[in-house]
């Protein structure tokens, strides 16, 4: 499996899309820093039950890279059933289904990875530009995160959950055969799960976390357990 996933990550160049996660950082860090200023009102505190700086994090972030998730599916999966490419995969000898998983893998491994390394990058950037502007930005931010364990332990929990609900949206780009269908099925799971209207949001619904994530797993599991007899073509 490490082999065909090595192989699969070569293929599709996979070296581009760590180069857009640094980005995706960088563009994250950076335009929280100048929103500094506004961050800390009671009001977001009372919608998402955490701290603005760690709200507005884990929103952007989370948004990012649940649609680099479908991007990365979209090509290493939907476009090459689109463009034929799995007819010749699957003359291999190696079962379908390893092929498949093995793309899979690939993908969530990535860009779970890269969301909680985001994620730290950018609160341990925050405490850096505390410390050295003595506090005029992010005064309210809680250096001893870093110390609690809970804020590693729910770092991780959350961005496997939020890369595995992205998958999701890969049976309809699989049924339509289209890339764009996966991109716009993503965005409509982007703004559910990270979007409000008003002061209502699903933001910090883990029943609905849940079940998109049953979901999710559901939808896999029958891509996977369809391969061996489906017609490709």
């Amino acid at each position: 499996m490490g082999k065909l996933m090595s192989l699969e990550w070569k293929k599709n160049r996979g070296a581009k899309y760590i180069a857009k996660a640094a980005g995706i950082t960088a563009i994250i860090f950076l335009l929280i820093v100048s929103m500094s200023g506004e961050l800390g009102s009671q009001e977001t505190l009372e919608m998402y039950g955490k701290s603005m700086v760690d709200a507005t994090v884990e929103l952007f972030a989370n948004m990012c890279f649940m649609l680099l998730t479908s991007v990365m599916l979209s090509t290493f999966i939907v476009g090459a059933y689109r463009d034929k490419m799995m007819d010749l995969m699957f003359s291999y000898p190696i079962k379908r289904k390893k092929i498949l998983l093995s793309k899979m893998l690939v993908v969530w491994g990535f860009n779970f990875i890269a969301l909680v390394l985001c994620k730290l990058f950018c609160f341990g950037g925050f405490g850096v530009v505390k410390l050295l502007t003595g506090g005029r930005f992010f005064g309210d931010f809680g250096m001893e995160i870093f110390t609690d364990a809970a804020f590693y332990a729910n770092t991780l929990l959350n961005s496997a959950a939020m890369v595995g609900i992205a998958y999701v949206v890969l049976p309809i780009g699989l049924k339509l055969k289209s890339s764009k269908a996966t991109l716009v099925a993503a965005f409509i799971v982007i703004m559910l799960t990270q979007g409000n209207i008003g002061s209502y949001t699903l933001f910090n619904s883990l029943l609905f976390y849940a079940a998109l994530l049953i979901c999710a797993a559901v939808c896999v599991f029958l891509c996977i357990f369809r391969v061996e007899t489906e017609d490709v073509g």
